[in-house]
């Protein structure tokens, strides 16, 4: 199977995990866990769709069986602890950080999908050149700024420090070899050295 085909499942099937363990731990009351249940639920959703209507080509290698369990649905279900956290001790998230985590939410998945958008389009129409513009124009990283602004998000709600746990482990071992792997990759086009003088990482006017 394709790497993609367990990473889509996983993220399809987010919103029933959520709602088993509202089940489970009787949350049913609990404003705070349907409000993420509509947020991550929501986002594995979206997820999905943006497989099937913009794919990353990197989620389309073949993969073995125990790498797709034990990796990608592994490393995955990390994501999954602020929902337990939420559930498990019934946290009930003051209005204004409900507030705050769904407009980071929002700002999250505009700047996660819109970029991959704009990568999948450009990269089609133009296969040899290097994206500087647009959401490109002044981050170099605006997919993974998106992303984190996502599960910040999620993680926000559980009203915990344990809740980035996952998030921190994601960055350090997955998101920042990622992000210098592409960057050498871009190295061979000649404007990237102007490029990335011009451009931050991956946080907007900071790095």
């Amino acid at each position: 199977m394709k790497l993609k085909q367990y990473i889509d499942l996983h993220k399809g099937v987010t919103f029933l995990a959520i709602l088993a363990l509202m089940a489970f731990y009787r949350q049913w009351d609990n404003p705070t866990a349907w409000v993420y249940l509509a947020l991550h639920g929501t986002y594995g959703q979206l997820w999905v769709l943006k497989s099937r209507l913009f794919p990353d080509k990197n989620w389309e290698k073949r993969v073995r069986l125990w790498y797709g369990v034990l990796i990608a649905w592994g490393g995955l279900t990390l994501y999954w602890f602020p929902a337990w956290l939420v559930n498990a001790r019934s946290v009930a998230a003051p209005p204004w950080l409900l507030a705050i985590a769904i407009s980071l939410f929002s700002f999250g998945v505009f700047f996660h999908f819109a970029t991959d958008m704009q990568k999948y389009t450009q990269l089609k129409l133009q296969p040899d050149r290097l994206i500087t513009d647009g959401l490109f124009a002044r981050v170099r990283n605006i997919n993974y700024f998106g992303e984190f602004l996502i599960y910040f998000s999620f993680a926000l709600l559980a009203v915990s420090w344990l809740a980035f746990i996952p998030l921190a482990i994601f960055i350090v071992f997955y998101w920042t070899p990622n992000m210098r792997r592409k960057e050498r990759s871009l190295a061979r086009y000649p404007e990237f050295t102007d490029y990335k003088r011009r451009t931050k990482w991956i946080l907007p006017y900071i790095f």
